[in-house]
């Protein structure tokens, strides 16, 4: 690694730092030039274990000696000229708003996204994040789409960015660990219609995460995950598709799913957020 000290965070070599937004990291207009920002050393060591590739670091002095593995793996995999820049405390809050508890950033680079159809073959269970923003609500679905054995997640076009800084911090680096594509690219007409319509090419009845007078209950949904193939109403692989905060799912996607669910409340609660509501949908359905 090259370690350089930084005397101040106007440095024009920690422009992908302090001076680019996220959505200009992403590039989406040159897809192979796209990077974004992982914070934490948690998330720096899933990413590498996934093998991305990194682009420069910026570390607190304090926590250098604590990501020497980190920086062994690099110069082996990538090679010695990767930059560490060494900044103080004070300069990382000026750049993150925040005191990190886990000093050291990486920038690194985008990775090309595989297909729906590959990415769901062989899949028994599908999550997928209909225009979820929030990057709080993202990671989190992430996350427990990890711990709970789902195969793969896919966003749909206007859906957050998975690798935005705080959606991949509140992972926990599993978006480097779950499978995960965009479905219609960022085409903003393809979903619902012929989303729904590749879902069930690759062999996946979708369900709706609703409430709708035709919901079906989630113990229902798990009853029909659980019966005997010829048992009529059985599904052998299930898309889950998860809304928007507040709003929920559109009324094209409730219209044009195979099934809608609900999870039974009490108490006159009408719904989870959607974090807690999926956690809840991928223990249920995990296969027994």
């Amino acid at each position: 690694m090259r370690y350089i000290h930084i005397d101040s965070i106007d440095d024009e070599r920690l422009v992908t730092f302090t001076h680019l937004t996220e959505p200009q990291l992403r590039n989406r207009l040159e897809p192979s030039m796209g990077m974004f920002i992982a914070e934490s050393p948690k998330v720096i060591d899933r990413a590498l274990a996934a093998d991305v590739e990194p682009v420069s670091f910026l570390v607190e002095e304090s926590w250098l000696s604590g990501m020497e593995s980190e920086f062994a793996q690099v110069d082996a995999r990538w090679g010695t000229d990767v930059p560490v820049y060494i900044a103080t405390s004070e300069e990382l809050k000026r750049i993150t708003g925040y005191r990190l508890h886990r000093g050291a950033l990486a920038t690194m680079r985008r990775w090309t996204l595989p297909s729906v159809e590959d990415i769901c073959r062989g899949a028994s269970r599908v999550a997928v994040m209909e225009n979820i923003v929030d990057p709080t609500n993202v990671g989190a679905l992430m996350r427990s789409a990890a711990a709970l054995d789902v195969d793969a997640v896919l966003v749909t076009p206007s859906c957050g960015d998975p690798l935005y800084r705080r959606a991949a911090r509140v992972s926990m680096g599993t978006v480097f660990q779950v499978p995960w594509t965009r479905i219609g690219g960022d085409g903003t007409h393809y979903w619902p219609w012929k989303g729904l319509e590749e879902l069930r090419a690759c062999g996946l009845t979708t369900a709706a995460l609703a409430l709708t007078d035709d919901s079906i209950g989630l113990d229902d949904l798990v009853e029909r995950l659980n019966n005997t193939p010829d048992t009529p109403g059985h599904i052998d692989r299930l898309a889950m598709i998860f809304g928007t905060e507040g709003d929920g799912l559109s009324r094209h996607t409730i219209a044009n799913a195979d099934l809608t669910v609900k999870i039974p409340m009490s108490h006159d609660v009408d719904s989870l957020n959607v974090a807690a509501s999926s956690a809840v949908t991928f223990w249920a359905t995990r296969r027994r």
